[in-house]
């Protein structure tokens, strides 16, 4: 047992011991190393056990962070488990990948005190990894099987999240997914020195033992036997979600742009995903998705534009930088990000924004003219506005555009004209019900709020799940178990 909570007084707040720079270059393993028990034990009574606790308030999950901090503190990690497991489908994930800086992390009162915050996620993923190394881990078990069956379009966080809380509910579960292993962003998306794919891996077989039926290789909306329209799934299933993501990238419209060597963030970490996982890789043998030996220039802010930088200091750039139009203090992304991409040797250029791409057929450099910030707009955000007579040319054999992701057109894709999209693209639900237009047709996820992180997308599959299992209630004529989802 703990002797007591409220230890960070007299205990410094300490990540766990990261590799060196050095080392983190040669290879794609993650870079922190697990904590020993003792070091979670003593970080996790540094807790102040706050009567609001701002750090549960700020995660999407509301997870019980206080209690199972407590809990680790006294060395109780299976019931730790049990309390993380029961507000979040994935925390072995979270723990990795979450933006705490942003969110638990960053809302601890004791960051405010500047004490230094509780590192809420290097214990969450201790919890979580103790708890696959001692077998506490489960698949859904429920307690009886529903005739109903469920079609969940997209095998990425929201569409995974909503299959495990459906399968435990008993329902039959049928996943649909364009690429040809489950995960979507968390395989292809997310680099391994961020998130390790047997993390995801064994979580996805998991769900398959437990009976969720994976349909690798699908796309809805194309001919073939192995496809179907979102009509032909409608009939098949009593309800269909769609969590299908945004992949599509933002075009960056500026002269050269169409120039070779000009990659979208994507198809890059894609491409180097798919090697870490084994697969051959034709961009990667003939160069073209390959970093190594170029100077390298990202354009963008946020976590995928990290994600890339550091992925082409891991092939061996002969240079890295990264573009961004506003200034550190301003950036989208994880600053726990930027500090591990610094030390591994990106250059940061703040308050620029490229201008035009030079080169032949292939570019060779990018005119980029710098910013200032200017008044706020309607978010509050000052604006970047060009300082005339700035510009300056920065050497470039590969530039990687990372400026976010949009919708695809779904209706059309689909096969389904009648598919209520917003001005944005994104499918429009009740924000209740979660349901669109099309009764039994539901929506999850970025596709529904947008771009954004892997936990809220957990959370709105989770949310999708409770929803359509009150459809399905409200449908059922014989009588039924009712309420919540267990």
């Amino acid at each position: 047992m703990a002797d007591k909570m409220q230890r960070f007084v007299d205990i410094n707040a300490r990540m766990p011991d990261k590799r060196t720079a050095d080392a983190r270059r040669t290879d794609f393993g993650e870079i922190y190393d697990p904590y020993t028990p003792a070091r979670a034990t003593e970080q996790s009574s540094r807790c102040e056990q706050c009567g609001i606790p701002y750090c549960q308030i700020h995660c999407p999950l509301q997870n019980n962070i206080p209690d199972w901090l407590r809990l680790a503190a006294e060395d109780r990690l299976e019931e730790a488990y049990a309390l993380a497991q029961a507000t979040n489908t994935f925390p072995e994930i979270c723990g990795r990948i979450c933006p705490q800086d942003r969110l638990c992390e960053g809302s601890c009162v004791l960051e405010q005190s500047r004490h230094g915050s509780v590192t809420i996620g290097a214990v969450e993923k201790h919890i979580t990894d103790t708890a696959w190394e001692q077998g506490w881990v489960k698949g859904p078990a429920p307690t009886q099987e529903r005739a109903e069956s469920i079609g969940i379009i997209g095998a990425g966080p929201g569409g995974l999240a909503a299959a495990d809380a459906l399968r435990t509910a008993g329902y039959q579960v049928h996943v649909y997914d364009r690429y040809d292993r489950a995960g979507g962003l968390l395989i292809y998306g997310i680099p391994n020195f961020k998130l390790e794919k047997e993390v995801v891996e064994r979580r996805t077989r998991l769900l398959a033992d437990s009976g969720v039926v994976f349909h690798q290789n699908f796309e809805v909306g194309k001919k073939g036997k192995q496809h179907a329209t979102l009509a032909e799934l409608r009939e098949k299933h009593d309800a269909v979600l769609i969590a299908t993501g945004v992949y599509k990238a933002r075009d960056l419209n500026a002269p050269g742009s169409g120039l070779g060597g000009i990659l979208a963030a994507m198809d890059y970490l894609t491409a180097s995903n798919r090697a870490g996982l084994g697969d051959r890789v034709a961009g990667l043998k003939d160069g073209s998705l390959n970093a190594e030996g170029k100077n390298v220039v990202v354009i963008g802010g946020g976590d995928t534009a990290m994600d890339c930088v550091r992925t082409a200091v891991r092939q061996g750039a002969k240079s890295v930088k990264c573009l961004y139009r506003r200034d550190r203090a301003n950036m989208p992304g994880s600053m726990r990000e930027v500090s591990n991409a610094e030390e591994e040797g990106v250059e940061f250029v703040w308050l620029a924004a490229p201008e035009a791409f030079l080169g032949d057929d292939t570019v060779s450099g990018v005119r980029t003219h710098m910013m200032r910030l200017g008044a706020p707009d309607a978010s509050g955000r000052q604006t970047p506005e060009i300082i005339d007579g700035s510009s300056y040319t920065i050497d470039a054999d590969m530039v990687i555009t990372a400026l976010g992701f949009d919708p695809e057109d779904l209706p059309t894709l689909f096969g389904e004209p009648t598919l209520p999209v917003t001005d944005w693209g994104t499918i429009s639900v009740n924000p209740v019900s979660k349901m669109s237009a099309l009764p039994g047709v539901f929506a999850a996820g970025d596709i529904v709020r947008g771009a954004s992180l892997v936990v809220w997308a957990i959370r709105d599959g989770r949310d999708a799940a409770g929803a359509i299992h009150q459809f399905i209630q409200r449908k059922d004529t014989a009588p039924a178990p009712s309420g919540d989802l267990p």
